[in-house]
């Protein structure tokens, strides 16, 4: 079944901001509706376009949140574009793909159009199961549950671990188990080694533990509600919450690249061989850093239609490019050598203020039983792309944003952006993750893709 049937696909949009702009419009597997399609193909080749800008969101919650970010961060193209003289007969497009977000995460520029519930402690807002029942279809009477413990917060343990086991099965999905979905290679960012389990700490540990050190991460204060963490429950069940959120996306990651592989990478290879000359420049926040860098590997080799990769705030392994990791000189990173077959530079952007992917990503990553070190922040291994950059690739380069602005840009390559200077604002629990809406990074995107100089 494919993700809203009764919208167009690939048609182009108009109140957008920018045109011609057209929306790439997947299901969960991938799956892009051929009418929608050829639409793009067709339209693209039509306007005799040069150069074509694809953005790819994150966590979200709806087709019309995607547009207005899309709409905000090519808002400033036209005017770059018309001061520099450039030549280029430039396209937009946006993908669409069924992902989620916890709407207690507040994005910069964009109010939110529910005020956070009153209270003290964790609580499932209305929206975000909402959300969760649209990513997660026939969930219901889990959610449900899950919320009712959520909102109880009960002292008994065996409800703490109720709740894990519902986490468990929310992810793991009807008649498939968490080991099963674990064995879907676009879930790694990395070869995993021969004695690692497959799947993350968090769905193997016991509840206890892995609640503990996510309340850790997101409560450092102290327990909430004055609860003492060993005399009562209300502490971890801020833990509970978390989890929750940390294994909602841990499946968003592996939609993320599924889509690109198996979805986005063939249409890119459509539009190639239409339009050889076409020039394509793929932008991924977040998860859809993921979903862009698996698009170029599910590219056939012939297309070499990408001419520049940004990734911002990646929400994945900063060793996925590696040709070899540090810690295992027999492994790889899932996309080695990806970063070759892409024209022009990849650029990976950063910021210390993402706290989403300094503190909370290393917890969720680790695919071990060992919860001692599972859920350590020091461990190097568990690194994002957002929070350092790329790892481990020779000849990587590491500039401020400022310095990649003044130019010259590498014409190949990666090239790590510290975008702090920008990417600053947010609140707990994510701080800047969001905050990638600035003239600023719309201008590197042209740096990168040669279309201005």
């Amino acid at each position: 079944m494919r993700a809203h049937p009764d919208r167009p696909q690939g048609d182009s949009v108009t109140g957008i901001g920018v045109e011609p702009y057209w929306e790439l419009m997947f299901d969960a597997e991938g799956d892009m509706a051929p009418a929608g399609r050829d639409a793009l193909v067709r339209g693209v080749t039509d306007a005799r376009l040069t150069d074509l800008v694809i953005f790819a969101h994150g966590w979200n919650n709806s087709r019309t949140f995607a547009n207005d970010l899309y709409g905000r961060f090519f808002t400033p193209f036209p005017a770059v574009l018309a001061a520099s003289g450039a030549p280029a007969r430039l396209g937009y497009g946006g993908v669409i793909w069924p992902s989620m977000r916890f709407t207690d995460e507040p994005i910069p520029d964009f109010p939110r159009q529910h005020p956070a519930l009153a209270g003290a402690g964790p609580v499932l807002e209305p929206d975000t199961l909402q959300a969760l029942a649209g990513v997660f279809p026939g969930s219901e009477a889990l959610l449900d549950r899950m919320a009712e413990l959520i909102e109880r917060r009960p002292e008994e343990p065996e409800r703490l671990e109720e709740f894990a086991g519902l986490v468990r099965r929310l992810v793991a999905g009807p008649g498939q188990g968490a080991v099963d979905r674990a064995a879907d290679p676009c879930l790694h960012d990395t070869e995993p080694g021969p004695d690692e389990p497959g799947e993350p700490a968090m769905f193997t540990d016991g509840a206890a533990a892995v609640c503990g050190r996510f309340a850790d991460a997101v409560a450092p204060g102290g327990p909430a509600g004055g609860e003492e963490l060993f005399g009562g429950l209300g502490r971890l069940w801020a833990g509970a919450l978390e989890l929750l959120r940390q294994g909602s996306y841990w499946e968003m990651k592996r939609r993320a690249g599924t889509v690109g592989e198996c979805g986005l990478g063939p249409v890119l290879g459509a539009l190639a061989e239409a339009s050889p000359d076409l020039r394509v420049h793929l932008i991924g926040h977040s998860f859809g850093g993921r979903l862009v860098a698996f698009a170029v590997r599910g590219l056939a080799e012939r297309a070499r239609c990408v001419h520049s990769l940004t990734l911002l705030q990646g929400a994945f392994s900063h060793y996925a490019f590696a040709p070899r990791l540090p810690f295992a000189a027999d492994r790889s990173g899932a996309l080695k050598d990806v970063h070759r077959t892409v024209s022009g530079p990849v650029l990976c952007c950063h910021s210390r203020h993402d706290l989403a992917l300094s503190v909370l990503y290393p917890l969720a990553s680790r695919l071990s039983g060992d919860s001692q070190s599972a859920l350590g922040l020091k461990d190097p291994r568990w690194g994002a792309m957002g929070h350092d950059g790329v790892q481990a690739v020779d000849g990587s380069l590491t500039l401020k944003l400022e310095q990649v602005l003044a130019g010259p840009l590498p014409e190949r390559g990666c090239v790590n952006v510290d975008a702090a200077s920008v990417v600053r604002r947010g609140g707990p629990p994510s701080g800047a993750h969001s905050d990638i809406c600035h003239g600023e990074l719309a201008r590197l995107v042209l740096l990168a893709g040669r279309v201005v100089r």
